[in-house]
């Protein structure tokens, strides 16, 4: 018996419909068509993803099936492995074509895919994978990359014409669905940022309207940023949103004359989201060592002790502990917290950033492996290219926030004291802890280091290996493929 022929478009992290170029192109086809969403047994267990990642998930694709309603069609959600599941799959049905966009991903995905595009190969199927946010494969230097990426941005939407598709319906896909484990459902009122595209939408538009006026002052402070900034970036990393049309509304909120400094601003960091994400498309072995490698003969001997406090939040330094309780408690802070809390663990507590990699993943909600492992290189100062940052989180408590607004926030402990006690409590003395009735190591844990005393370890050891023959070196070499020529 001849076994009917479809294609597929496999969603991966671009969970839209909108400037989608793989499921318009899929949408195009004139084949039969089935969506399909796996939820990878091996991806939901690795130590980069907790359960806040998939309820994002999962609401993002209750919001696609509501979209998706209208064209009579839904996408087959089930919880499978890649090739197991296209195996199962073609005994029913032979698969011409696949569409997906091109993923830059951790280790695991990388493999899959090449044990994925072997398996396409090996059973005469067509696979097509479509360029995703100014991205792009096989770069091998960053000459026209700038010009590349501002053309991309530039072009036209995607829109699949879905008057044109022949799409399973609702029940053939019920019936499919059958023959494998659900993905289930998202957890109610976990207090993260809601997934899908209504909820992006409302985000992209308030910001751009009006939270955009703030934008350039709120960035660096703790808590003004959790509405100063855009807070899409869980929407880009899971592909509620593309780079592209944010780009081009972003221009026309320009085009209006308000807000230029702002525009502007935030116009670099998208950008910047694609080159950092580009850098680990050409080098994913970042996700393991130090890109520079000059540094993998630093020896940074593991502390479990220091690891875990830093986890927790009870290092002793109020802005590091109220910034690693809230992005537990969150999903998110901003760059400058990010930054500073990498800082921490590798300089001052002198920890290879791999000891804090997996855990900092799992907490951000918009966690994109090239951003992420970008930036630990980067504050870790494993790079050898930038300029080496040290940050002192007292003095950007100072500076960031004087009032300690955000470090009582979510360091308790700490509300009944004077801002400038609440940001260096060590300085507290007898009569003030009777008065506020606050004991110092008690109520509240005393300094892991002493951050005056412990910095030039770092910097003496960081800049040892900075300065070899083989740092110098492989300085050259990440500037000469990674970095955008001065012109651009």
């Amino acid at each position: 018996m001849n076994k009917p022929s479809c294609n597929i478009f496999w969603f991966k992290r671009d969970l839209r419909l909108e400037d989608n170029e793989g499921l318009a192109s899929a949408v195009a086809s004139g084949e039969k068509l089935l969506l399909l969403y796996l939820l990878e047994p091996s991806l939901e267990a690795d130590p980069h993803y907790s359960q806040r990642h998939w309820d994002f998930v999962r609401e993002s694709l209750l919001d696609l099936q509501e979209q998706l309603a209208s064209y009579n069609t839904a996408i087959l959600a089930v919880r499978a492995e890649a090739i197991p599941f296209f195996k199962d799959f073609s005994r029913s049905y032979k698969i011409k074509t696949i569409f997906s966009h091109m993923e830059t991903g951790i280790d695991l995905t990388y493999r899959r895919d090449l044990e994925f595009a072997t398996y396409c190969r090996e059973q005469g199927i067509s696979w097509k994978e479509f360029q995703n946010n100014g991205v792009r494969r096989g770069s091998t230097d960053r000459e026209d990359w700038v010009a590349n990426w501002n053309t991309y941005m530039s072009s036209p939407l995607q829109m699949a014409r879905w008057e044109q598709a022949f799409l399973f319906n609702p029940s053939e896909i019920n019936r499919m669905g059958t023959s494998w484990e659900s993905i289930g459902r998202p957890t109610r009122n976990h207090g993260f940022q809601k997934g899908g595209r209504k909820a992006a939408l409302k985000y992209l538009k308030s910001f751009l309207q009006s939270r955009i006026a703030n934008y350039s002052s709120a960035i660096s402070k703790p808590e003004a940023s959790r509405s100063g900034c855009s807070r899409l970036s869980p929407y880009i990393a899971w592909g509620n949103l593309s780079i592209r049309e944010i780009y081009q509304q972003l221009q026309e909120c320009k085009g209006r004359g308000k807000w230029l400094r702002q525009t502007r601003a935030f116009g670099s960091r998208l950008r910047w989201q694609s080159h950092f994400i580009q850098k680990f498309e050409a080098e994913p072995r970042m996700q393991f060592e130090a890109v520079n490698r000059a540094f993998l003969s630093l020896e940074q001997p593991v502390n479990t002790e220091y690891i875990k406090a830093w986890e927790k939040g009870q290092t002793g330094y109020p802005l590091i502990d109220a910034a690693m309780r809230c992005v537990h408690q969150t999903g998110y802070i901003n760059f400058r917290l990010r930054a500073m809390v990498v800082s921490f663990l590798t300089h001052h507590l002198f920890q290879h950033f791999s000891q804090g990699s997996h855990w900092l993943a799992r907490q951000f909600l918009d966690f994109e492996p090239g951003i992420h492992y970008g930036q630990l290189q980067m504050q870790a100062g494993f790079t050898g290219t930038n300029t080496l940052r040290v940050y002192n989180p007292t003095k950007n408590a100072i500076e960031h926030d004087p009032e300690a607004i955000f470090i009582k926030k979510y360091v308790p402990e700490l509300r009944t004291l004077p801002p400038a006690l609440a940001i260096e409590p060590w300085r507290i003395q007898p009569l003030e802890m009777q008065f506020y009735d606050f004991k110092y190591t008690v109520d509240y844990p005393g300094r892991i280091v002493d951050i005056a005393k412990i910095r030039s370890r770092a910097l003496d050891a960081l800049y040892r290996q900075r300065k070899s023959p083989i740092g110098e070196k492989e300085k050259i070499r990440i500037l000469k493929k990674h970095s955008i020529p001065p012109s651009h």
